[in-house]
């Protein structure tokens, strides 16, 4: 199993660092400066890949990775997403229209301090978990992507990504280009499969978000699978660094966006990239990705 794949036209090592977890709704979790030393100890072990968006923690999160890759981002790809924003109310809301997503690409660009983000995913609303499009946030999707079509001919994005669509929707979108798709996937989640399917015959990078499950209340956890904590303690590994390394080992497209603030677990995911699950072990857990796992 490589630890490398392309993502927006560049290598990245698989396992890469998702951000939100820095901050809350509307600031970061804590001082911008300890934001700004633990993502460049982030970027000192290696990771390749940071995946953030303008709504987490009102843009504090953005700003402080703007100040951790000042003058090294050249060795990393940044994501980010646009279609919704912060809302104290609500947590979030969607801006699903093509000037609301212009305008949160410009956003991401001013806060990042880049002239160009290297992947822009388009947060799609149709379906729960999350917020779900109402009224006029009922966009057709040929309608944003005609958008974001235009904001990379215009150099402010490099490659475009969708998030939350369907298999249909992706199929759809094929023709505008699409770098990469961030669904909902875990080995107690296997509904994204036949996206991934599709993603994976046409060499689009699968970047799954809860890769352990139980992002809310009453969801299943990886982790609190009988299956998983037995193959783990045979491994030698923890219970979450054996369900990242199956969705390493379900796709050699799939690139993982773990995140965490705390720099002993930061290790754990990174770690994650080199455990390699024997035959019999990704066999035991069939039966898990299958909705047939016990939890405890």
């Amino acid at each position: 199993m490589t630890d490398h794949t392309l993502l927006a036209g560049k290598t990245v090592r698989r396992v890469g660092y998702g951000a939100m977890q820095l901050g809350g709704i509307d600031r970061l979790s804590m001082p911008h400066e300890d934001a700004v030393a633990f993502l460049n100890g982030v970027l000192d072990r290696g990771v390749t890949h940071i995946d953030t968006a303008a709504f987490y923690a009102a843009g504090a999160i953005n700003r402080a990775i703007a100040d951790a890759i000042r003058g090294r981002a050249g060795d990393v790809v940044v994501a980010t997403k646009v279609g919704a924003v912060n809302d104290p109310a609500t947590h979030l809301r969607p801006t699903q229209k093509p000037a609301e997503l212009r305008e949160g690409v410009e956003t991401n660009l001013r806060q990042l301090g880049l002239d160009r983000v290297d992947l822009v995913y388009l947060r799609r609303a149709d379906v729960a978990p999350g917020i779900v499009a109402t009224g006029d946030q009922l966009v057709p999707l040929d309608d944003q992507l005609a958008e974001l079509s235009a904001l990379r001919d215009e150099g402010k994005i490099a490659a475009i990504g969708l998030s939350q669509v369907s298999r249909d929707q992706l199929a759809a979108a094929l023709p505008v280009g699409i770098a990469a798709v961030q669904n909902a996937h875990s080995l107690v989640d296997p509904s994204s499969e036949p996206v991934l399917d599709l993603a994976e015959s046409h060499d689009i990078a699968w970047v799954p978000y809860f890769p352990l499950g139980g992002a809310f209340p009453g969801m299943p956890k990886v982790t609190e699978q009988e299956a998983v904590i037995a193959a783990a303690a045979e491994l030698g590994v923890t219970p979450s660094q054996l369900g990242l390394a199956w969705l390493l080992a379900r796709s050699e497209r799939t690139l993982l966006i773990p995140g965490t603030k705390s720099v002993d677990h930061l290790a754990e995911n990174i770690a994650a990239g080199d455990v390699v699950l024997p035959a019999e072990v990704i066999a035991s857990l069939r039966p898990v990705a299958a909705g047939d796992g016990a939890g405890v």
